[in-house]
């Protein structure tokens, strides 16, 4: 079979599956979840084995540090997986829920309800955890999902898929309804979102080349975000221990994900005494600081930041740092070279703080937190199928209720229109 007719009846076949999860009740849905998490469970050591030798191929083609640990499945990360199909049990079904309702003059009750999207397309890089964390809320939220990993995780997305798709079947997850793409052939991801009448939606999880190239060869809707180009403004009202904490944490926790700071924006009022705190702490964890010319001044060690540097999403221990006149002027940067993705303000003064999350145009808008938040996760979601900085139908994490649409059931008694 050639490569169209294969991702063709995966297609059709997640059609058929999604028609079966549509009509199964939540609490058939929660046991197929923890059946998949007790098959991962089961399953640990082989996902590990298979885990290290994505890590080693991944050694031998040069993948940098970043990418590797965005690859490699510790044991908490797998721990992180299981728990995170637990969670989303835990959760609320959005499936079915009313989301308003009304009785019109002529007696046609309209309402309103949450319904499945149908079939998803996951399209992703390095992470092989998405395969479980995305799985879990789709099953939950009744859609079926093809997923496409990347080459270098295609030995850990098998072995995660398969323990998934053996432990739901166990309770009953219909056939097919998680399906992996086991070809590393990149002409898949175009066959995938150009099934259009067969996969509802495309969310690619990558690098920004990746999102582009979805983007321009999708027939079918793609939810997105380019990139994160994450910042941090430390207002003059700052505390200083608090911002020094903050910024560490933004940059240093895992420098090689989208919601790490890339740009740090400080107030010239106390960037002299701020910036050679935060650079002797990030020097500390071998941070590369490139900085423009007033941060210079102050810490000549820094490298001069381009124009380039204002707009890179680094995924690497590497920072810009800008010194600002003021909250506007942060504003003004941040809207300019940011991703609408995560910003942050460290600031005791509830003006700038009611400016900056009024003005800052991002998915989401963080006052005196890191930026290493913005996860499904850490909002309470169990776990997220993505981070989308548009604007329609979903932004910031997505949870459950973002891999609904609705429908207007019409109930009547006879009514005809005149």
């Amino acid at each position: 079979m050639n490569l169209h007719n294969e991702i063709v009846q995966m297609g059709d076949r997640a059609v058929q599956a999604a028609g079966k999860l549509a009509t199964l009740t939540s609490r058939k849905k929660n046991s197929i979840l923890e059946a998949m998490a007790s098959e991962l469970e089961n399953r640990k050591d082989r996902i590990r084995e298979a885990n290290s030798r994505d890590m080693e191929a991944g050694r031998q083609a040069g993948l940098s540090s970043a990418m590797l640990d965005r690859l490699e499945l510790t044991d908490s990360r797998i721990e992180g997986m299981i728990k995170g199909l637990r969670d989303v049990i835990a959760l609320k079904d959005p499936v079915g829920a009313r989301i308003s309702g009304w009785v019109r003059p002529n007696g046609l009750e309209i309402v309103k309800r949450r319904v499945p999207i149908g079939v998803i397309a996951i399209i992703f890089e390095s992470r092989p955890n998405v395969t479980a964390d995305v799985s879990g809320l789709c099953i939950k939220t009744a859609n079926a999902i093809i997923l496409r990993g990347g080459k270098e995780a295609i030995h850990s997305n098998t072995a995660i898929a398969e323990a998934l798709q053996e432990g739901g079947s166990i309770k009953g997850l219909p056939e097919y309804a998680i399906q992996l793409v086991k070809t590393t052939d990149r002409n898949a991801v175009r066959e995938l979102v150009q099934l259009d009448g067969r996969v509802d939606l495309a969310i690619p999880r990558g690098g920004e080349e990746l999102i582009r190239a979805v983007i321009e060869q999708a027939r079918v809707p793609v939810i997105k975000h380019y990139k994160g180009v994450c910042h941090v403004y430390v207002d003059e009202t700052a505390d200083k221990d608090m911002a020094l904490k903050i910024c560490e944490n933004a940059k240093c926790n895992r420098p090689g994900v989208c919601n790490a700071m890339e740009t740090l924006l400080v107030h010239e009022k106390i960037a002299p005494s701020f910036l050679p705190e935060i650079a002797g702490i990030l020097n500390g964890q071998d941070v590369e600081l490139r900085g423009d010319d007033a941060a210079r001044s102050i810490v000549p060690e820094m490298l001069t930041a381009t124009e380039d540097d204002w707009h890179s999403e680094y995924l690497d221990k590497i920072l810009s740092i800008r010194v600002v006149p003021g909250t506007d002027a942060a504003i003004d940067h941040i809207n300019k070279y940011g991703s609408r993705h995560s910003d942050a303000i460290v600031a005791e003064s509830e003006a700038a703080q009611r400016l900056f999350t009024q003005r800052v145009d991002s998915a989401t808008v963080y006052v005196n937190a890191s930026t290493r938040f913005t996860d499904g996760a850490e909002f309470g979601m169990g776990a997220e199928i993505g981070i989308s900085t548009d604007k329609l139908h979903a932004r910031g994490p997505m949870g459950l209720e973002e891999l609904t649409t609705y429908k207007y059931v019409v109930l009547g008694s006879g009514q005809i229109r005149d």
